[in-house]
């Protein structure tokens, strides 16, 4: 059975949904479509430096139970709430190492849109012109559990919660942090894949192994460009 929870705004409690693999996947009630003739996109951000089987994972199952046409990675060019203290690898690294890793996957797609914007990367932005140039869509933000529990910290927060659906990510049935109180939420349990890209620029610096844990192509990119402090992985 997949499980998924509905988050309301007027009731702190969550309502569990148990749909069955034959039936057709939950879909919640949305007042933001105006004609249904668009598409159902989720839009998972992040650093990705480096992506990993992870992401993956949390992309492919959250199309599947929420029954969306496509997933946006969205590869952030200047992800603030880290840059500001931490060194981040370049964008154009990180692009192309997303790409690699989506490649072959149907219905998850790369996105450069905040890399080819000039400026911090805030999701509030970025939201606006995908509503903007797709009209008829409706979007799904993608977060962890821990993301979650920080949305009000966010540039323009109340213009994020009103773009998109938010979706937040419980890993291997372990129940994690939540949006403050007045942000409708839903929680998609996804399979726990014990993998960080902290720890992989650890392991990559260490010469320690990555493959398995991203795919044979980012970790073939990250030995060629020498990321990481990166040797024969």
């Amino acid at each position: 059975m997949t499980y998924v929870t509905l988050g309301s705004e007027a009731d702190s409690q969550s309502v569990r949904v148990q749909v069955a693999p034959e039936e057709q996947p939950w879909r919640p009630t949305l007042t933001a479509v105006a004609d249904g003739s668009g598409e159902r996109v989720g839009v998972l951000g992040g650093t990705f430096d480096p992506p990993h089987v992870g992401h993956l994972a949390i992309a492919l199952e959250v199309r599947h139970v929420l029954a969306l046409d496509r997933v946006l990675l969205m590869v952030a060019g200047d992800p603030w709430q880290k840059s500001s203290h931490s060194a981040v690898t370049p964008a154009v690294d990180r692009l192309a190492m997303t790409e690699l890793a989506a490649a072959g996957l149907s219905g998850v797609e790369v996105s450069d849109l905040e890399v080819q914007r000039s400026g911090p990367s805030y999701m509030a932005d970025t939201l606006a012109h995908l509503a903007a140039a797709n009209p008829g869509d409706e979007f799904f933000l993608i977060v962890g559990s821990d993301a979650a529990e920080g949305l009000d910290t966010w540039s323009r927060p109340g213009d994020v919660r009103d773009r998109a659906v938010i979706v937040v990510v419980d890993r291997g049935g372990r129940e994690g942090g939540r949006p403050p109180a007045g942000w409708p939420h839903l929680v998609v349990e996804v399979p726990s894949i014990d993998v960080s890209s902290s720890d992989l620029r650890r392991r990559t610096a260490a010469g320690e192994p990555i493959r398995g844990l991203v795919p044979s192509a980012v970790a073939d990119l990250i030995e060629a460009r020498d990321l990481y402090g990166a040797v024969d992985s």
